[in-house]
């Protein structure tokens, strides 16, 4: 991915129902109807586990659940859900520690992203390890706000980063995981994976999504995530 040419997508607020037209029946309806189905499925499994995690995180007096703004499909924002793996003041913390680590504060600015994240908190290490902190995502995908496999859902700021090629990830429902998870994760540059973004809008299908997903839980199994 790193000799792709992102001057090759053009912006085109159009993009989305071209995406839906092009790929046939399973972008414009099959890929709901798998995510609503694995969904319910999952929801037996899933809702004891989030139950747990949510009372373990809670003892630290902080609350279990972390609801963020992300950038969803046609841009909409939405509420994207995680187990919090975080301190409570965590954005105070954040800004301290980046004005004392010049180092620290240009990969953030870079990746948007740090390796060692003072904020984190011990089980909020094992958690992202895991990618367990996730796993309340599963309500984002029942409301339609997420897809099992997409993009990685991001912030606002990070739209800046994509340029000319927003369109190309707004044109899709961001994913609980996708290409970027099982493709290096944060060992890839933030061009590769807009690059990635783009590869999945060009080739989604359901055999793709059943491969990402497949090796997601062989990530989550062998604890890869960071």
């Amino acid at each position: 991915m790193k000799g792709y040419d992102f001057s090759a997508t053009p912006f085109d607020p159009a993009l989305a129902d071209r995406v839906e037209s092009g790929h046939g029946f399973y972008v414009r309806y099959g890929k709901r109807i798998f995510d609503i189905t694995l969904a319910i499925l999952s929801l037996p499994v899933l809702l004891p586990v989030i139950a747990l995690l949510w009372v373990l995180v809670r003892l630290d007096g902080g609350p279990g659940f972390f609801l963020h703004t992300r950038v969803g499909r046609n841009g909409k924002p939405f509420k994207c859900w995680k187990i919090r793996s975080m301190v409570v003041n965590a954005e105070h913390k954040l800004k301290a520690y980046l004005a004392r680590n010049p180092e620290a504060a240009a990969e953030w600015e870079r990746d948007f992203k740090l390796t060692d994240d003072p904020r984190v908190t011990r089980i909020g290490r094992f958690i992202r390890k895991t990618s367990l902190d996730e796993i309340p995502q599963i309500f984002n995908v029942l409301t339609g706000e997420m897809s099992f496999v997409g993009p990685r859902p991001i912030v606002t700021e990070e739209l800046q980063r994509y340029g000319q090629h927003a369109s190309s990830y707004m044109a899709m429902t961001p994913g609980v995981t996708g290409l970027w998870q099982v493709s290096g994760r944060n060992e890839i540059s933030y061009g590769e994976r807009i690059a990635l973004d783009i590869s999945y809008l060009e080739h989604c299908s359901l055999r793709t999504d059943l491969s990402i997903i497949w090796k997601t839980g062989a990530a989550v199994i062998f604890r890869t995530g960071k």
